[in-house]
């Protein structure tokens, strides 16, 4: 910080001071004291001023080293607020506090972009695992009787885990996706059962549909929803038997099959979390219901979840967007 910078900081306050100068000379003289008096005065109010000018200098200046000293010692310069010095004078401290609280808040953003980060870079490791899966099988598939229906499932399997990292990486702008138009549920639970048609044959799941209602939303996010339920179906409970019923702004998902144990229905949404279902399998990531909870946020859709281990599963999706025709 340079001396003239200093001081033109300080004009407002140097005004001040010269018109009370002026001004306590302009009374002395009125009081008929000696102008040699006066001039003593004024003297030494003009060496007061200088010496506080040069001294508040010297001692700023040092202030501000101190704290470029500070910052280029730390590497995470948003932690700056957390470990300036708390200021004396009424206006520092105000910006003090105000420094603080955005500090606070960029490190809460940091700590939460860091843990989104290594949470992402987990799933997409557990991802490649889970997906080395269906390609090994289309490798061993095609060394021995290359039979088509199972290179199909095989694959259809793969484009799934596929979809699902695609949806994941997009929920942060899932908005710039979504494209909301008016449709009917049946045709996008019939789309849904049909793209699942290989894995639910292989796994010996039967599917039953029945209703429908006119909705406002977004069919590719919702069929990505309902794909993911017939595949967890496939994946945890083969052999069971779905049903699929729309009416009246409510679409009923439920199989009947291993179920959930009542103290993880509350969890099966979180991210990562796999259940005592998943670890039994070895292959789940986890992800599959937080990014269909996820979408049902942003489609404005209510989702519940209901189970009673050893006996069923059902998902309600309750809509919002409903119009007529």
């Amino acid at each position: 910080m340079k001396f003239r910078d200093y001081l033109y900081a300080k004009t407002v306050t140097l005004c001040f001071l010269c018109i009370g100068a002026l001004l306590a000379g302009v009374f002395l003289a009125f009081a008929e004291v000696s102008a040699a008096l006066i001039a003593v005065i004024e003297l030494f109010l003009l060496l007061l001023t200088g010496s506080w000018l040069l001294i508040s200098f010297v001692m700023e200046r040092k202030q501000i080293r101190r704290l470029q000293k500070l910052e280029e010692e730390l590497d995470d310069k948003y932690l700056l607020g957390e470990i300036l010095p708390q200021p004396t004078g009424y206006l520092e401290q105000q910006y003090y506090h105000m420094f603080r609280t955005i500090s606070r808040s960029a490190v809460g953003l940091v700590e939460e972009a860091r843990w989104e980060k290594e949470e992402y870079c987990d799933y997409v490791e557990s991802w490649i695992h889970e997906i080395k899966t269906p390609l090994t099988a289309c490798s061993l598939i095609l060394d021995n009787d290359g039979d088509v229906r199972k290179l199909r499932r095989e694959l259809k399997r793969a484009d799934n885990l596929t979809e699902n990292i695609l949806y994941y990486a997009r929920l942060r702008s899932a908005e710039k996706d979504t494209k909301i138009k008016i449709l009917q549920a049946k045709d996008v639970i019939e789309e849904a059962v049909k793209s699942q048609m290989e894995l639910l044959i292989a796994s010996k799941i039967s599917v039953e549909t029945a209703g429908s209602f006119t909705v406002c939303t977004d069919d590719k996010s919702l069929c990505f929803i309902l794909k993911q339920l017939l595949i967890n179906s496939a994946k945890y409970c083969p052999g069971c038997h779905v049903n699929i019923t729309a009416a009246e702004g409510k679409m009923i998902f439920e199989d009947d099959g291993i179920g959930i144990p009542s103290h993880e229905v509350r969890r099966v949404t979180e991210r990562g979390f796999t259940g005592s279902n998943g670890r039994q399998m070895g292959r789940s990531t986890g992800m599959g219901l937080y990014i269909v909870n996820e979408l049902c946020k942003r489609l404005d859709i209510e989702l519940q979840v209901e189970s009673e281990e050893g006996k069923f599963t059902r998902i309600t999706l309750f809509f919002r967007n409903l119009t007529k025709l």
